[in-house]
């Protein structure tokens, strides 16, 4: 993969996705810190359709997640706490 500084990923965007569509994803840098990577459209829709889904998505969803989330009232008992002396 190779890397492009922002600035010349900006100046020479043709060629950055030339680059992409040719020899697969291209990383590009800000101040030297990995910032971010073009992908083809077609390995990011794999990509995409292969992710598990987040937390928030499974607890956001339709779907029931099991039959019973939550303990009956009173089915769980609570330990007694010794007196503090």
């Amino acid at each position: 993969m190779k890397t492009w500084p922002v600035q010349d990923a900006k100046a020479r965007f043709s060629e950055f996705l030339e680059a992409c569509l040719n020899d697969g994803p291209q990383m590009v840098t800000k101040r030297g810190a990995e910032a971010a990577v073009l992908v083809p459209a077609a390995e990011w829709r794999r990509l995409h359709e292969t992710a598990r889904p987040s937390l928030k998505e499974l607890l956001l969803s339709e779907q029931a997640r099991t039959d019973f989330l939550v303990a009956q009232r009173g089915s769980a008992r609570r330990r007694r706490v010794a007196p503090m002396r």
